[in-house]
């Protein structure tokens, strides 16, 4: 599954991003980004987005509507000055059931697979590659058809404990 998910990554530029955003594929796409202080935003609220508060220039993004069996691309572009040994994203959205503290511990540790923990691949649905400042992945990936909350985190190091999470509902 994960060679799957991996498949839908094309490490866009900025540019490319705008240039495949023109094209109407009737695919729901959502530009999420992530930000230095560890969270994933949005730049406005929008029809099948939960929103929270204002974080500077975005705003929070708790959670994602879909339905099941829909196609959704997710593009991640990570917005940070810092090099990326210090401070990257990705987006990695699990099955439901999966001990997701758990995920995310080991996850840290796997530095060499972009900080995904190896003995939970087969527990992912889709994953962006890791990203620094500047940088902009996008994935494409059926929603599964199991109603339920599925969450999605960043696994670089200290991010899900800052709180760099949120859920997939699926309904």
């Amino acid at each position: 599954m994960l060679v799957l998910a991996l498949a839908g990554c094309n490490g866009d530029t900025p540019e490319q991003a705008q240039e495949e955003e023109a094209v109407d594929d009737g695919i729901r796409t959502i530009e999420v980004y992530g930000t230095d202080d560890m969270k994933f935003v949005v730049r406005e609220a929008e029809e099948g987005l939960v929103t929270g508060g204002a974080a500077g220039q975005y705003i929070l993004l708790e959670a994602i509507e879909a339905s099941p069996g829909e196609e959704l691309r997710i593009r991640l572009t990570t917005n940070s000055t810092l090099p990326p040994t210090a401070m990257a994203h990705n987006l990695a959205i699990v099955d439901l059931g999966t001990d997701v503290d758990d995920f995310a511990r080991k996850s840290i540790q796997a530095a060499d697979n972009e900080y995904i923990a190896p003995e939970y691949e087969d527990q992912i649905i889709a994953t962006t590659r890791m990203l620094g400042g500047g940088e902009t992945d996008t994935i494409t990936f059926t929603v599964p058809e199991t109603p339920g909350e599925y969450d999605y985190v960043c696994t670089f190091p200290g991010h899900f404990a800052a709180g760099m999470v949120g859920k997939l509902i699926v309904e």
